[in-house]
Formats: C-alpha cells, structure tokens, sequence
C-alpha cells in the first residue's frame, strides 16, 4: 500500500502510448499449479448458464477459467471436432439420447461452459464440489473433461479459424464489451438483430454469422466476447461495409447498457464514440496532461482522445 497521492505514472496505464512507452517491466511470477483439471457443462439455454454464471460469482469459488459459449458458438465447435473412433461414436450417441430424449435439450438452443480449474488438491476438489453441485439447480449436465479441454483451446484458434476463411470471401472478427447482469440479454438480442439488419441493408448475401461468449465475471456484471462474419463475395468495398456495420453495432451495445471496451481499448477504431461516455471536462483534463507531459508531442500517436494533435 502506498498513499501518496496520485501517481504521475498512473497517467501511462491505459494510455495506449500516447503518454509514452513501457521500455522495462518487473514481472511476478507464480509457482505452477500442484492440480490443474478441465470440465464442461451443458445447460438447456443461454438464460440458465448465465444464471448459473452469477450464481457461481456469488459464492466466492471461482476455477481459473470458466466461459459460456452460446449455441452458435457451441455448434461450430461440435463441427470442429474430428472423426471420433467406434467406441467414442458410441459413447456420443448415449450422451445425445440422454440430453434430448432424457433431459429435452434442444440441440439449436442449448450452450456450453468451458471450465479450468486450478490450486492444489483441496482448492480444487472444492471448485469441481461447488461448480458441479450448483450447475444441477439450473439444468446443467456435466460434458466431460476432453470437452472442457478442447473447447478452452478452440478460445486460442478463432484468429486462426478467421484468417483461414478469408479465402472464402468471408470476413470476420471480434469485439468485446462488458455489460451488467441485468443487460446481458438486451444486448446479445439487440446485436444479432442489428447485424443482419445492416448486412441486409448493404446488400450482403447469404446469414450473417454471430456467436458470443461470456468470458469473466464480476459481481457487477460480465465481459462478453462477440465474434461476427459474413460473405462480402460481391460487395464493392467490402472493408468498408465491415467497418460500418461494426462501428454500427458497437452503437448498439451503448444504446443498450453496454461499455465502450472491457479490455481492446480505444486506439483509433472507437475515438468517435469517446464524447458519450466521457465529459468534455475529463477529455480536456487529459489533454492538458498531455501538454504538460509530453509539450513536443513525441508521442503522437494520436490514440483515444489525442486525435487532434
């Protein structure tokens, strides 16, 4: 603890090089965990995982990662999984009788969570106890260790998978905000109604695709992690359509409770956006910071607030 005051080089944090440069870091680094395990769920819709996700939060016993997948999502990973052998196939039928005929899932309704655990023995006994126990209160089926794993590892291969489908006219990429509980929901709906809106309105072919994610929680709210793609085989300035239909959507998640960036930042893409949620008094707090800090504007990145030195 240090109170002092306010720290000058607090300014540099967030401020996406406009300020200056990180030119050496202390880091602190943690043993590896003595355990580390991977499990899944499945719960009937993606009302009852995020039920499920804020009951989880308020209990305090938290594994080290734990993501619910809506049901695009969900299905483009199950499409994703290779030719499984005699026996797994078998196995797979068993679980799909007991999750629709059993259990009455709907296969374009249900959604998934991806869950690492981690600590030693006891922590993380007491995780799986409390993540298991409470997801059976809200309808949700264990899926398994393997499809925990693989579907925590399909996290890192979305740049891939949206490189590779470039060859095919398809653009695509994502986008993050983070939301209140209680806003969750209006902004997912309102998202996927506004993308194939605008894809309608510039003429795009085809189903635009869109799948989210809730990846942390917090007592007040989420991060949600959009990923979105569509064909622009035809358009005439297909860059420029992705842009204002993105720039669009992230109207849309203001308009309906959501924050400007959880984690991406400003940069350049969202300064437009800077004048509704922060007050013509903050921005001119920064910018005389800026005059004060860096007068020859060494730094002209031109990043958030800074763009018009």
């Amino acid at each position: 603890r240090n109170s002092t005051g306010i720290q000058p080089r607090t300014f540099l944090f967030g401020s996406e090089g406009n300020l200056g440069i990180i030119t050496k870091a202390v880091m602190k680094i943690y043993p590896r965990p003595d355990v580390q395990k991977y499990g899944s769920l499945v719960f009937p819709s993606i009302e009852k995982g995020v039920d499920f996700l804020k009951a989880l939060r308020q209990t305090n016993i938290l594994p080290a990662s734990i993501r619910l997948v809506n049901n695009n999502e969900f299905r483009f990973g199950q499409a994703l999984k290779p030719a499984p052998s005699a026996g797994k196939a078998l196995a797979q039928k068993l679980q799909k009788f007991l999750l629709f005929k059993i259990k009455g899932f709907n296969p374009t309704e249900m959604v998934a969570c991806t869950i690492v655990m981690e600590g030693i023995k006891a922590e993380v006994d007491l995780q799986a106890k409390t993540i298991f126990g409470l997801a059976k209160k809200f309808g949700g089926v264990s899926g398994g260790a393997a499809n925990g794993k693989r579907g925590d590892m399909l996290t890192f291969g979305i740049a891939y998978i949206r490189d590779f489908f470039t060859q095919f006219h398809i653009l695509g990429e994502t986008f993050e905000t983070s939301v209140p509980w209680n806003k969750i929901h209006d902004v997912c709906r309102a998202v996927k109604q506004a993308l194939t809106e605008k894809c309608t309105e510039n003429r795009v072919t085809g189903k635009p695709y869109l799948s989210y994610r809730v990846t942390q929680t917090y007592h007040t709210g989420v991060c949600i992690y959009f990923t979105m793609g569509f064909c622009c085989k035809g358009l005439e300035n297909p860059v420029d359509v992705y842009h204002t239909i993105e720039q669009h959507l992230r109207q849309v998640i203001l308009d309906n409770g959501g924050s400007l960036s959880h984690h991406h930042g400003i940069g350049k893409i969202r300064q437009g956006f800077l004048s509704q949620i922060q007050t013509e008094n903050s921005i001119q707090v920064l910018r005389k910071t800026k005059e004060a800090m860096d007068p020859g504007n060494i730094f002209g990145i031109r990043n958030g607030v800074f763009n018009e030195r």
